[in-house]
């Protein structure tokens, strides 16, 4: 049985409102607090019942000294370098995508990035909270999870640079960049923060509606604020499915655009690729061809979602010499995938995984990994690359 995870972020989503959802769906508060314990910063966890327009709900308290320490992505990692495996590596994901989000918000450098509320204690109880309790409800690892459209809310939120709109640039940035959809809100709030951005962001392997499975377990988080507008609260269930009923991959609609090229600096085509790629074009690619007179040129094809299919144009044509694009709707099909890292004779490598339904059917090591790991053991890198992928595929240990 493969472990199912769906969260529901029709009314928003933050940290806390995550963290004691999962709670309140059976994670163990003890290992929590023991995880956190072991970070070395002075935070801890309560949680409450709590009613949110007329429903119980679970309400989490995150017990920390004021501080006005701005953190930057290595002093963060430094933190969470006590916590191990599943949970360390997502821990880490999160706030990577945060500074990643943060820099291209201020047009900075990762390194250059600190954070302000992101970057607060209770912010990393957040994310090592829930990565401590996806880990013990075992949704880390061979899992699929599903988050539904994040709700944003509306009108403007106080920030340490200010008064911003909702959504918060990062909140816009971490979303459009891992291709979540946005549901409208009647509530001129703020509804999503950067923090609860992030884990959906990491999180999610799908978004959208539940997946097939058999749930053992509601929980629902609530959020400090009790607005009239509706209940402030993000749903979880969690349960499990047969592998045999599993989908073999998700399909979905994008737009593929093209356009075809004969009068263009051949320098421009890997900028122009990778620019594509950075505004969100699911993938990007040129094919040669000859033109009229025998000029070589070259057929640009962009693959883009209807969210993004204008800004892909506008970039076409401000970067190319073309007059005229071909758009047509397209059906893709996308296999499930993961990322897991793990040890080749004690060197850690990465390895992205691709499923047909719950079998992988691709698994492929990060080079830069193994070629240290190589490097490291003194082994051929091919050999790392085999033992990575064996290590990878192998089944997991019964339960």
């Amino acid at each position: 049985m493969t472990r199912k995870l769906w969260v529901d972020a029709s009314n928003g989503a933050a940290g806390d409102m995550l963290l004691a959802a999962l709670l309140d769906a059976g994670a163990s508060l003890d290992a929590v607090s023991s995880g956190l314990a072991r970070l070395g910063v002075p935070v801890s966890v309560e949680v409450s019942p709590v009613r949110r327009h007329g429903f119980r709900a679970a309400h989490l308290r995150v017990v920390a000294p004021s501080s006005d320490v701005h953190r930057g992505l290595s002093d963060v990692l430094g933190v969470l370098s006590s916590l191990s495996g599943p949970a360390h590596d997502f821990a880490v994901a999160v706030f990577t995508r945060l500074a990643e989000a943060e820099a291209r918000v201020h047009g900075s450098t990762v390194d250059e990035v600190h954070f302000h509320e992101v970057g607060a204690l209770d912010a990393i109880a957040d994310v090592a909270g829930c990565a401590l309790a996806l880990h013990d409800l075992a949704l880390l690892e061979d899992t699929i999870r599903v988050v539904s459209p994040v709700a944003v809310g509306s009108g403007t939120v106080r920030t340490a640079h200010g008064p911003l709109p909702v959504p918060a640039p990062a909140v816009a940035e971490l979303l459009t960049a891992a291709g979540a959809p946005i549901a409208a809100h009647p509530a001129t709030m703020e509804l999503c923060t950067p923090t609860g951005a992030a884990l959906l962001a990491t999180l999610a392997t799908a978004w959208g509606p539940p997946p097939a499975m058999t749930p053992s377990a509601v929980g629902v988080g609530a959020g400090t604020a009790d607005p009239p507008t509706h209940a402030n609260v993000l749903r979880v269930l969690v349960g499990a499915g047969d592998p045999s009923a599993s989908a073999a991959w998700q399909e979905g609609e994008l737009f593929q655009v093209e356009a075809t090229v004969d009068d263009l600096d051949p320098r421009v085509w890997p900028d122009l690729l990778e620019e594509l790629r950075s505004v969100g074009a699911a993938d990007a690619w040129c094919v040669p061809t000859l033109m009229r007179k025998g000029r070589p040129g070259q057929v640009l094809t962009v693959l883009v979602d209807a969210a993004r299919l204008d800004l892909a144009c506008r970039v076409v044509f401000r970067w190319t010499t073309t007059l005229g694009l071909r758009v047509q709707p397209v059906r893709r099909r996308t296999l499930r995938r993961d990322t897991l890292t793990v040890t080749v004779a004690g060197s850690e490598v990465r390895v992205k995984r691709a499923f047909m339904g719950d079998e992988v059917v691709t698994a492929q090591p990060e080079y830069d990994d193994a070629l240290a790991a190589a490097r490291t053991l003194g082994l051929p890198v091919t050999e790392v690359l085999d033992a990575a992928r064996a290590a990878a595929t192998a089944p997991p240990p019964p339960r």
